[in-house]
Parts: structure tokens; sequence; C-alpha cells
């Protein structure tokens, strides 16, 4: 176990400490402001303050984990070896920068709370982020640091023994709309066929009087593929269905369809199954309950995952909802033109709510990839290689892979083609 001296224990600081320590490090940590308890201890121990006690290992601690709300915060990002690092610690500390206060800006998202414009959906934009300004997005840079502090700990503790993680892969498929043809109701399939003729769409009316005459599969329907795929893999995909009300942004198929309840029990047989939260319930947790209580009377069981449409999150209400609902997988952290790491890490981390200053029961699942963020690259070979650089940098930590794909993404429609391939090619990178 790893003790921490500080002058000051505070929620942020627990916080922190056990992300990077027990989450990322495996090792169990507590915390002393008493000095004859340090003293006494006799495995890993580090102090976490303005001044060292004595020669200890030695962390300066940066202002920000004793504080409360919100504050301007200076920060200078610097080059530290083949990564970057913020907060930097002066000569005496054993590590060149606070490596706690820096996680805890990227893991609580402070800089979404601060002001900066959203874009049409209401999104905050990498653009606007620490890390994407300062070329570091493309980095798990919160376990890279975990990993210098082990470091340190084992020349200093050369005879302890730190546990070893391994690389896992965690894939979610989401589900905006299970048919591209089918089940969609007479209005919407005439509207439909009569939109194809005016934009002289003639393949599309052809492959559509296909799909609803029962000769040809509809193209979105891949979900046999995906549970043949699931069947050779120990780990679960899990999969999102959009159930939420037809409206402007969301489009999926009712409920009242019994085919489409079929899919999501059989679906439900062998990956572990979820809700894509619709557009609307965002922004109210009434909707967001009946969309709960709709996919747990489908597969009979409490519901554990949920993603934003669109991506879209309101911090902290929206996660403040889901808590409320005893909803505890989130997977909307992430953005979804852009390959990175919006949190700065690889690991799940459980949310902590700025405004009530404590750690929340919600496990926050930030995703790395999403098939449209691949979609900027034309080729299949750089496809690829972005795809493999961004495995490397989470196999280099043994962190988690969470990519997202659409069930569309596997229909090898026009700018959909070859993703299948590089569904595999994720799926191997575990083997």
């Amino acid at each position: 176990m790893l003790l921490v001296y500080t002058h000051k224990i505070t929620p942020r600081l627990t916080y922190t400490f056990k992300h990077i320590c027990k989450r990322i490090l495996g090792i169990e940590v507590s915390f002393t402001s008493k000095v004859e308890d340090f003293i006494a201890h006799n495995s890993l121990k580090m102090s976490y303050a303005k001044q060292p006690l004595s020669n200890e290992l030695f962390v300066r601690s940066n202002d920000l984990l004793f504080e409360q709300g919100l504050s301007d915060l200076d920060i200078h990002v610097q080059k530290w070896g083949n990564t970057k690092g913020f907060f930097a610690t002066g000569e005496r500390s054993d590590l060149p920068f606070d490596i706690f206060a820096a996680s805890f800006y990227l893991l609580s998202r402070y800089e979404e709370y601060l002001p900066h414009v959203n874009d049409a959906y209401g999104r905050f934009m990498a653009k606007d982020s620490l890390a994407y300004n300062n070329k570091f997005l493309n980095q798990p840079v919160v376990d890279i640091w975990a990993y210098k502090l082990r470091d340190v700990l084992k020349k200093r503790f050369p005879d302890f023994v730190f546990p070893e993680r391994s690389y896992q892969v965690k894939p979610v498929i989401d589900v905006p709309s299970a048919y591209y043809f089918r089940k969609k109701g007479l209005l919407r399939t005439i509207g439909g066929i009569f939109g194809d003729l005016g934009r002289l769409k003639l393949k599309q009316v052809y492959q559509r009087f296909s799909v609803l005459m029962g000769f040809k599969r509809d193209p979105y329907d891949t979900f046999k593929w995906i549970i043949t795929k699931q069947k050779q893999y120990d780990f679960k995909f899990i999969v999102l269905f959009l159930i939420g009300d037809y409206s402007t942004y969301d489009k999926n198929v009712s409920t009242n369809k019994k085919e489409f309840v079929s899919l999501i029990k059989s679906v439900a047989d062998y990956c572990d199954v979820g809700i894509k939260a619709s557009y609307f319930s965002l922004d109210d947790i009434s909707i967001l309950k009946k969309e709960k209580q709709k996919m747990e009377s489908i597969v009979n069981t409490d519901l554990k995952a949920v993603r934003h449409s669109f991506s879209k999150l309101n911090l902290p209400i929206s996660y403040r909802n889901l808590i409320e609902l005893e909803i505890n997988q989130d997977f909307t952290m992430g953005y979804v033109n852009v390959l990175g790491f919006r949190a700065g890490t690889c690991t799940p981390f459980q949310f902590y709510d700025l405004d009530y200053e404590v750690q929340t029961p919600l496990q926050i699942n930030p995703y790395h990839c999403m098939d449209f963020g691949l979609l900027k690259y034309q080729s299949k070979l750089d496809k690829t290689e972005h795809l493999q650089k961004l495995i490397n940098q989470v196999k280099a930590v043994d962190g988690t892979f969470t990519p997202i794909f659409h069930n569309y993404s596997f229909s090898d429609l026009d700018r959909w083609k070859g993703f299948r391939s590089l569904f595999n090619m994720i799926l191997q990178s575990a083997e």
C-alpha cells in the first residue's frame, strides 16, 4: 500500500490519487496528515505538499486539489520526454510536474465548465481543448504520467512488486437505426420513395423495393455478422439501441414493432445491451427514465450502459440524471470527428461533480475512436495507419481501447466500405 502524506486531505485529492494509483497502477493508497504515521509506515510512501518533510519521495503540490469551485488557471504545457506535462513543480520535486493536479484537470473535465463556444449540436469541441491546442490529444497522458510515477516508485522501493494490468478492448456498437428501409411505417416509406425519385436516386429505389419485397437483406441489418463476431471473442461487445420516440434527431424503428423487440432480445443473448439515449432525453430526465424502463422491460434486467445521441453532454446535468436513475456506465466521453483522448485517459474512471465536490458512482468509459472520426482519412491505408497508432498508444500503457462503431458501419455502403476490416483489426489487437 502507498501512504501519501499531505497537509490537507480533500475529495479532489483522494479521487485523483485513487484513479492513478488504484485504477491504473493497481496499488492501494491511503492518506495521512500525521508525520508520525508517515514515518512509521514501512512500505511505499510519498509526500504531496509544498515542502518535503525530509528526504522522502516528494511531489510538490499545485493548489488545484486543495481548492473548491472553479478558478482562472494559468496553464503552461511543456515537453516531458516523449509526452507533455503541465503544472511544473520545481527542482526539489521527484517529478517535474504535478501529475495529480494535471490529471484532475483532465478527468474532471474542468475546461468544459469554463466559458466556451459549443457547436451546432451544443457540444464541446475538440479544438477548444487544452489537449488539442497543445498537441497531446493523441496520447493517454494520465496513464503515461502514472507509469512515470511507477518508475520513480520502483527506484525508491526496488523490492516492491507492482501488479501488472493487460491491454483490453471494449467495443461499442451504436444503433441509431436498426434498418435502412424496413419497419419504417407506410408514410415514412412512401416519403422515402418519392424523396429518392425526386433526387433521381434510381438505384436506391430499386434497392428499397428489393429489401421490402424480401429479395435482399436490409443494408443496416448487420446484426447476424455482429453476433458471429461476438461468438469468436470472450470479451463482450456493448450494443446500444435507440428506442426513444421518433423526432427530428432520432429516427429509429418503433418498439411497437415486434420484430425490432425480437432483434434487441436476440442481440442481448450474446452481447451486453444498453440504450442510446435520445436527443431530447438529454435535458429531460422523465424521457430518459421512460427509455430506461422500456429497455429494462425488453431485456428483463437492470439497465447498465447509456450513450447520449450525437455524443452530446451538458456537464454536470447529463451525468447527474444518469446517477439519479441509477445508471452506472456511460459511453459518451469522446469526440465524434477527432480521434484521441478527451479526458486524457484510456482507463474507465468515476465522474467527479465539480459543483458538489464529490466523486459519484457513475463510471465514465471514454471512447477514443468513432467510425466518423476515421472518415476524414481518404484511403483505407490512412485509416488503418491512424487507427493502429491509437491502438499502440493504449497498448503502451496496458489500457482499455474503446471504439464506437455503428451497425451501418458494417453495411459496406458507399463511405463505409472497408469498415468491417477496421473493426476486425481492433478485435484482433486483443488476441
